[in-house]
């Protein structure tokens, strides 16, 4: 299937993910001390990063006009909706920031020249972080799907305070809304 246009999406068309659970752990974990390279060329360890931050983890952006991974990719609960998540983070990043958010990541299992393509395209002002290695994957038991033989993430978005898990949003759906819900959320728990 080819993807003409990544953000124009029929939501009430692709099927939600449901709870399975597999996030249910996260909270209160600490996050462990993996460097994982950034789309601005650091090695980002997400464990010392001080005061509050925000991760939001996806499968895997498109490319527009490219193929899709596989025929089905919109069929697969929870896969559409990489670029609008992003993008979504993107435009509120700066009020992410003043709701006092120290720092915002995007998170995948795409390598990191895929994922500085894709930063450079969407215009995007902070770090994708590459856990292409699925070193940080595993050592969280983060919440996974295979695809065409690729381990990816499934969508989610996560605080840490200090280095330590404080709260998880899981599953998200639609993928656009999930940088607002994390707004709301920091605007609702200061830190």
């Amino acid at each position: 299937m080819n993807q003409p246009n990544l953000m124009g999406v029929d939501w009430s068309a692709i099927p939600a993910p449901e709870d399975d659970g597999a996030a249910a752990h996260l909270k209160g974990l600490r996050l462990p001390d993996i460097a994982l390279e950034g789309t601005d060329g650091t090695a980002w360890t997400l464990a010392v990063q001080k005061g509050r931050i925000v991760v939001f983890a996806y499968p895997r952006t498109g490319k527009p006009g490219e193929i899709s991974l596989v025929a089905d990719w919109d069929m697969i609960p929870g896969a559409r909706g990489c670029t609008p998540q992003t993008c979504a983070f993107r435009d509120l990043a700066n009020d992410m920031k003043a709701a006092g958010a120290s720092a915002v990541f995007g998170l995948s299992t795409q390598d990191p020249a895929y994922q500085r393509e894709m930063v450079e395209r969407l215009h995007v002002p902070f770090p994708v972080l590459s856990d292409h290695k699925l070193e940080l994957t595993r050592a969280l038991k983060l919440p996974a799907m295979e695809v065409a033989g690729m381990t990816l993430l499934k969508r989610l978005a996560f605080i840490a305070d200090d280095g330590v898990i404080t709260h998880v949003f899981y599953p998200v759906f639609p993928p656009d809304r999930n940088a607002g819900d994390v707004l709301e959320w920091l605007k609702e728990n200061p830190a």
